[in-house]
This record gives C-alpha cells, sequence and structure tokens, in this order.
C-alpha cells in the first residue's frame, strides 16, 4: 500500500510541475493500479481468497490497458469505467457480503471521500467561483482523495478477525429493529402511565 501511494504521489506531482498530455499517462497510471490492486484485495476480503489473488493481474492489465487506450485513440471510457465500477462495487459489496474483519465500514467512507473527490473536480470552475479565486474544486478534489488512504490506514490499523461474520445489510437491520422494539415500548409505556386513574383522597 505505502508503494502504490509513494507512485501515485510522485507521478501526481510529475504532472502538475509541468501538465501534458505525456505527464498526465504518469498521473493516472499510478491511480488506476491504486484501483485495480484495492479491488482485488477487497475480493480477497468478501468471496474467496484464491479468486482474489488470480484476479490482481488482470484486474491491474485492465488498467494500463485503459491508459494506452486513452493515449493512443483519446478516448476516456474505458479509464473512466475502470475508474467508476470499484467505487460502485465495493461500496455494494462491503455493504451485502459478511466481512472477515471487524470495522468495514471505513470502506464506504473511502468509497465516499473518492465520490465527492469526483464531484470537485468536475465542479472546479463553479467553486473556483464560489471561492473568489482562493481555491479550486481540483485542489479540493486532492485534499479529499488524500482521505481515502487515510480511511484505509485506519480500519487496517484498528481491525480485528470478525468472529460472527454478518453483513453490514444484516447489522443495520438487527440495529434498526432494536431502535423500533425500543421506541415501541417508551410508546407503551407512556400510554400506560397516562391512563392511570388519580384517587381523590377522603
Amino acid at each position: 500500500m505505502e508503494i502504490t501511494l509513494g507512485s501515485v504521489a510522485v507521478g501526481s506531482s510529475y504532472y502538475h510541475l509541468k501538465p501534458d498530455d505525456a505527464r498526465l499517462v504518469w498521473d493516472r497510471l499510478p491511480m488506476t493500479v491504486a484501483f485495480t490492486s484495492i479491488m482485488a484485495i477487497f475480493i480477497i476480503e468478501r468471496i474467496d481468497e484464491r479468486k482474489g489473488t488470480v484476479s490482481i493481474i488482470p484486474l491491474v492489465l485492465a488498467g494500463i490497458i485503459s491508459i494506452v487506450y486513452w493515449r493512443f485513440f483519446d478516448d476516456l471510457r474505458p479509464y473512466a469505467l475502470v475508474q467508476f465500477v470499484p467505487c460502485i462495487v465495493i461500496p455494494l459489496m462491503a455493504i451485502l457480503l459478511p466481512p472477515m474483519y471487524t470495522h468495514s465500514t471505513y470502506w464506504l467512507w473511502a468509497a465516499g471521500s473518492y465520490l465527492l473527490a469526483k464531484v470537485l473536480e468536475a465542479t472546479d470552475d463553479v467553486i473556483y467561483e464560489w471561492a473568489q479565486h482562493i481555491v479550486s474544486g481540483h485542489t479540493l478534489k486532492h485534499l479529499v482523495a488524500a482521505m481515502v488512504p487515510v480511511f484505509l490506514t485506519f480500519m487496517l490499523a484498528k481491525r480485528s478477525v470478525e468472529p460472527e461474520r454478518q453483513s453490514l445489510l444484516k447489522t443495520w437491520r438487527v440495529s434498526w429493529t432494536k431502535f423500533r422494539e425500543g421506541n415501541s415500548n417508551i410508546e407503551s409505556y407512556s400510554y400506560s402511565y397516562t391512563n392511570v386513574q388519580a384517587v381523590e383522597p377522603q
């Protein structure tokens, strides 16, 4: 993970020193390797270790091919697919599939941060105008995107093996059921209390 993050930092810095399409390749390539690697890691954790390990090479190759395709054909659609599919699949898998480890909600925080970063990037000019030319959406995009590895690092530092594996969806349903039952008990208690008749003194 540290090597991937380091390569993303180096590639992004190299591009921003002198932005052009040739340097943009080295900005997008490390990020693509990171996206596809995280997807493979998630498959290892949620589906099957062997399938996830086998998927690493084809997923990384698909990311690299999307960069090469963009560079030679000026078509970003394959690259966009490589970027956004993990953003949709990982949260869905995090919610629906039982985790091997605790603190799996950090996956959702990481995915949410990345999606917010893409929104900030898409609204770069608008934010720049709103901020009176002090900060741009692209700048905020980098700051928010930097939270992705922060959330994943917290997750790795805190997590332990999950003794009772159940999906986040099931956990949320159980919590909601307990919340509803708690409210029902409170309402029932209040109703009974208000119907107690007072006894007048003789």
